[in-house]
């Protein structure tokens, strides 16, 4: 997926701007500019900053635009949805998922897991998706006791794979129930 401007930065950067030029106005003479660009500005620029505090960044989605069209137009709408939600800027949350982690219980207030990277995986034309996550204070075997319901929770006829990447990362793999024999080998790229 194409890397995105953060909506906080383009504030930031704005009122910077603003600010910077209300000054420059300001020195040169010219009240008009100053006063209106100055006072408007600065309370940019405090909201672009409160905002980049904030702010979580996108998972590494591993996905093509190509692709993610046509999941949107042949695949489970609850999959999209879920795609375009980890993969853009979250403001005033501690993770990706937070409130679908904390119904299956898979939270953990001071270190909750962290979504790295999301992929698609089509598998005989229906549609899974692999996520990586950092499991912090989340310990693995609370993720294989949700193991069944994993699979049903983010869409229907999916079932869950998890696989330990070391010693700190997991795989969630949420792969179409139709071909459960079938290997992901046509992962989309």
């Amino acid at each position: 997926m194409k890397k995105q401007f953060s909506p906080a930065s383009i504030i930031s950067l704005t009122g910077g701007v603003l600010a910077i030029t209300g000054l420059v106005s300001f020195f040169n003479d010219a009240a008009n500019l100053s006063v209106p660009t100055f006072f408007y500005g600065v309370p940019i620029l405090l909201i672009g900053l409160a905002l980049k505090n904030s702010e979580l960044n996108p998972a590494n989605g591993l996905i093509s635009e190509a692709d993610l069209i046509k999941l949107k137009s042949n695949g489970p709408k609850e999959l999209a949805d879920l795609i375009g939600d980890v993969t853009r800027y979250r403001y005033g949350q501690k993770a990706h998922l937070e409130t679908s982690l904390q119904a299956l219980k898979l939270w953990d207030d001071a270190k909750p897991p962290k979504l790295r990277e999301i992929e698609l995986i089509e598998i005989a034309e229906n549609f899974g998706i692999r996520m990586k996550f950092e499991f912090c204070g989340v310990p693995l075997e609370k993720w294989e006791a949700q193991k069944e319901r994993l699979g049903r929770f983010f869409a229907k006829n999916l079932t869950a794979e998890i696989t330990l990447i070391s010693d700190s990362e997991l795989k969630l793999e949420l792969l179409p129930k139709t071909n459960i024999s079938a290997t992901p080998k046509d992962v989309i790229e």
